[in-house]
């Protein structure tokens, strides 16, 4: 609940000076809180048995009783998530707010890892190609055959063709149809996880993670994705130990996911610590369903959520705490858009919250000009290293062409000279598609972007209720956020955004289009931790509860998602 200026401040909380003398709110255990930590225990077991029925009903239909056992599983690490999480919370209570995110996304994680198997999320399967031709030349071995298809070890074929209808080579098909004893008519290669059905838990049980045997070698037909390598370096690492342990396609895919939620978990430790104020609200952006579903496949966009976060980070902690900006702090900065720049140019506007922190801790206009020339250098070298093609094949392009509609598309000369164009555009996809925009960043459709593995509507509203308390001012904390800074923010938050819908104007929507195409919710992710933070203010006051309950029901939040999505993905058979 939110108070005007001047109410009282909540029970359970006191007020105590940071290390600069602003006040700040620090958690004091109340008597609520083990009542709140058994309730959402008991609900979420409450809901669990509700959904039993929904697994029983997929057994009843194909046999597959290991479904019971998975089932098990699920709700059995549910559980001690539900335990683990509120034990340190409400009990030991010496945690520190990062220490509990970092526990709340590694574990979490695991159980979205699981839930939602491999090549399930948006694009994963480019991802994958990706990182596996990174680890071919990790491993010092052949990573692409003539064409320039990535190549694999033959028993990994599978992954991208689970009814074998594709040449070992790449060349096209085999066959049209299923195999013999298939049972199952096929016009194009299946990829593994890409329509989540109870069949590909199925498959994942039948196959298990040690190796399938398969000497020599395949071709890939998937294209890796054009960007930095350096994106897919934690996958990479994965796919690599697993390859030199032996494990199997299955085992590569998980080993590889697993490091990249290692990743993330690591980053968002360092960037919630690093913070000077709002550590909240950036562990509740890190709990969304999106952001554990993404940070527990092969995604990139974890790379550039866990980068972007960090880069705001520094920027405010040197611009609210630091005394003066060190050279180290630059070379960070520096390194991050030189990294996390190529995978979405679009992300490099993120630049300009450097400009919240005052010219003085630097030394002076010399050295701020020198840092200044050292972060957009090493964003402006990495683009031309990495994308000078791409640029140059949508900027010079004379004619449009989109492969997917198989329609004319715009040229950027085009839209450069049809501003009015592009803001009718843009103002038809927010008026039209804004509530599924939004919906989609927190989690609305899961999966291959599947309306039916969905987070439900009403923990959409209780998540989107929780971002604006842990926003929101607590009683004796200071604000440190002045409106001009606030205004900067909001303009490079809108202007990432303007960028984001014209580059998807120009590369993913034909003419007779009135929307923009290609343009989802997870890619607002980098830009929430700054614009929520921005929300907080001197007029209103949260005085019911404090921050660590509201980040555990947000906890138990995810774990119901993916406690449901399990046992309707046990419902979906062929």
């Amino acid at each position: 609940m939110a108070d005007r200026k001047g109410g009282k401040g909540a029970p359970g909380r006191k007020a105590v000076p940071d290390r600069k003398g602003i006040p700040v709110s620090r958690h004091m255990p109340g008597r609520k809180q083990p009542v709140l930590w058994i309730g959402c225990g008991i609900v979420l077991l409450i809901l669990a048995a509700w959904h039993f029925l929904d697994v029983r009903a997929g057994v009843l239909k194909t046999g597959d009783r290991w479904l019971y056992g998975w089932y098990a599983a699920v709700c059995v690490w549910a559980g001690l998530c539900v335990s683990g999480l509120g034990y340190v919370i409400f009990i030991r209570d010496k945690w520190k707010i990062w220490q509990i995110s970092a526990a709340a996304s590694l574990s979490l994680g695991l159980l979205f890892l699981f839930v939602l198997p491999p090549l399930s999320a948006p694009d994963e399967v480019s991802h994958y190609i990706s990182a596996y031709q990174l680890s071919s030349h990790m491993m010092g071995q052949a990573a692409n055959a003539e064409d320039g298809h990535v190549l694999i070890r033959a028993q990994d074929a599978f992954i991208e063709d689970l009814y074998d209808v594709m040449e070992d080579d790449g060349s096209g098909y085999r066959y049209k149809e299923g195999g013999e004893g298939s049972g199952v008519s096929v016009d194009r290669a299946v990829v593994l996880g890409q329509e989540l059905t109870e069949g590909t838990y199925r498959t994942i049980r039948e196959r298990g993670l040690k190796s399938a045997g398969g000497e020599g070698t395949a071709v890939s037909y998937q294209p890796p994705v054009r960007t930095t390598p350096l994106a897919y370096v934690p996958q990479a690492l994965g796919i690599t130990t697993a390859r030199v342990m032996g494990l199997g396609g299955l085992g590569l895919l998980y080993m590889g996911r697993l490091f990249n939620l290692v990743f993330f978990t690591a980053m968002g430790y360092l960037t919630i610590r690093r913070m000077p104020f709002g550590k909240e609200v950036a562990a509740g952006v890190f709990l969304l369903p999106m952001t554990l579903h993404l940070a527990s496949s092969f995604s990139y966009d974890v790379m550039i959520i866990s980068l972007s976060s960090y880069f705001a980070a520094v920027c405010l902690h040197l611009a609210y705490k630091a005394e003066t900006v060190r050279v180290w702090d630059v070379v960070q900065l520096a390194l991050v858009m030189g990294v996390m720049g190529p995978c979405k140019m679009v992300y490099g506007v993120i630049a300009g919250f450097c400009l919240l922190i005052p010219v003085r801790k630097f030394g002076g206009w010399g050295k701020w000009t020198a840092s200044a020339a050292a972060v957009l250098g090493a964003f402006g070298a990495a683009m031309l290293l990495v994308n000078r093609q791409t640029v140059a094949m949508y900027t010079e392009a004379s004619e449009g062409y989109i492969t997917w509609a198989e329609e004319a598309g715009y040229t950027f000369a085009q839209l450069l000279h049809s501003p009015l164009l592009v803001l009718k555009m843009c103002y038809n996809t927010l008026m039209w598609q804004g509530e599924k925009l939004y919906s989609g960043m927190l989690g609305e459709a899961l999966g291959n972007m599947d309306a039916v593995l969905n987070t439900p509507y009403v923990v959409i509203l209780g998540m989107t209720a929780i971002l604006l308390m842990l926003a929101f001012r607590k009683p004796g904390e200071g604000i440190v956020m002045n409106m001009g800074s606030r205004v900067w923010i909001w303009f490079l938050c809108l202007l990432c955004l303007g960028a984001l819908m014209f580059s998807m104007l120009l590369a993913w929507t034909p003419v007779t289009s009135n929307v923009i195409n290609g343009v989802q919710g997870r890619y607002l992710l980098p830009l929430l931790p700054m614009f929520l933070l921005t929300l907080k203010n001197d007029k209103v006051v949260r005085t019911d509860c404090g921050d660590r309950p509201l980040l555990y029901i947000m906890m138990v939040m995810d774990l119901y998602v993916a406690v449901r999505i399990f046992s309707i993905v046990c419902l979906r058979v062929s």
